[in-house]
């Protein structure tokens, strides 16, 4: 077993989820400068959209964090030039997230890189896979928020795959909003554990007020599992708030906001994968709020260093972490 702050040369073996949207340079920057492992969501992101964003993150932080890919919805030739531009316009400090499992071609790309290689995997067969590549395997479990990969609960995936695995660097994610629950997956068998709703919430998010607010007014029983929110990332079960648009998914699919990506002005259909953002407008409380079952332990908008230091007292190599407020003005 090797902890996930040995791995990634952190000092709290925690890692933030890079939420596509929610996940920007600022939240990265912010998470990795308090010790953890920040992540940038990378989502559809190429070419000087997502230039844009390397260079704040590398501006933003001197220390480890990630950049977040997703196979499945780009395709093997737009995932090619993503990895290619972050392999390219950053440091080897910069490691590659990857939102399920990427070809093995991939792998051998990374690898040759030198770079580190994160996985997030919903079953013990991807698992066993990804860390047979040297992927630091993050096992999800259905209590998670966003997009399901699998259908097991975080700690029997964690479990199964520590059996298997008992040398891998193994990080649970999935309904994790307090220490006490940190400490929980920890003792099924993970190294460290990755956090997504918990950071939804902080003050360095790009996520909308209202996503944040009903968030932090939410208990687990107003989560439900859904494939409503299909528009640009279909096949996929998710974790969301309750919403009219769970409701009754024969609404109709008309545009019901506006957002801006990237200086990029977008039209938001109901039933669009796309996360409410504080660049969007329009009819939030339809829209895909992404939420874990760790919501019944998240009830206020805190820093993310603050988020880091309340974990960093159950996780290995935890040290004592402070808000650092010269770290933080630091974000790009």
């Amino acid at each position: 077993m090797r902890s996930a702050a040995s791995v990634l040369g952190l000092q709290v073996s925690l890692l933030q989820s890079g939420m596509g949207g929610v996940a920007g340079s600022e939240l990265a920057c912010a998470v990795s400068n308090a010790g953890a492992a920040g992540c940038v969501g990378g989502y559809k992101l190429v070419g000087g959209a997502l230039s844009a964003i390397l260079a704040r993150l590398t501006a933003g932080t001197d220390r480890p964090v990630g950049v977040n890919l997703i196979p499945e919805v780009v395709g093997p030739e737009e995932l090619d030039r993503q990895v290619a531009q972050v392999l390219d316009e950053t440091p080897s400090r910069v490691h590659l997230s990857f939102f399920g499992m990427p070809d093995d071609s991939v792998f051998d790309r990374v690898n040759v890189a030198g770079r580190q290689v994160v996985v997030q995997v919903g079953s013990v067969q991807d698992g066993v896979h990804a860390a047979g590549r040297g992927a630091v395997v993050v096992a999800q479990g259905t209590e998670a928020g966003g997009h399901l990969l699998g259908t097991s609960r975080r700690d029997d995936l964690v479990g199964a795959l520590r059996t298997l695995l008992p040398d891998a660097c193994l990080v649970a994610s999935g309904g994790i909003g307090s220490p006490e629950e940190a400490a929980r997956a920890l003792a099924a068998g993970a190294d460290g554990v990755l956090l997504g709703t918990a950071f939804v919430v902080a003050h360095q998010s790009r996520a909308h007020a209202g996503f944040k607010s009903a968030v932090t007014a939410a208990d687990r029983t107003d989560t439900v599992i859904t494939d409503v929110y299909e528009i640009g990332w279909p096949g996929r079960r998710h974790r969301v708030l309750a919403t009219a648009a769970t409701a009754d998914p024969g609404l109709p699919a008309k545009f019901i906001g506006r957002t801006v990506v990237e200086g990029k002005p977008y039209l938001v259909p109901r039933f669009s994968a796309a996360v409410p953002t504080e660049a969007t407008s329009g009819r939030i409380e339809e829209m895909a709020l992404y939420c874990g079952r760790s919501c019944s332990e998240i009830n206020e908008e805190v820093s993310a260093a603050d988020v880091v230091a309340a974990f960093a007292r159950v996780l290995p190599g935890a040290e004592p972490v402070k808000t650092n407020e010269r770290a933080e003005s630091h974000v790009g």
